[in-house]
């Protein structure tokens, strides 16, 4: 787990990079694609139970 002066750093670089213009809409973009990535998880993970619960039914 990075520290608080490699935090610092890493943000200094990225405002350097990108401008402050820029980084809330990087951002936006970052949180929209990691909700995106958990929902597609939780839809696998309900997918995959709902398939086991037939395959139990199927053997009873």
């Amino acid at each position: 787990m990075p520290g608080f002066w490699e935090l610092i750093l890493l943000i200094v670089i990225c405002l350097l990079l990108f401008g402050a213009r820029r980084l809330p809409e990087i951002g936006a973009g970052l949180g929209k694609s990691l909700s995106n990535f958990q929902k597609s998880l939780r839809s696998g993970k309900d997918a995959e139970a709902s398939d086991d619960r037939e395959s139990f039914r199927d053997e009873n």
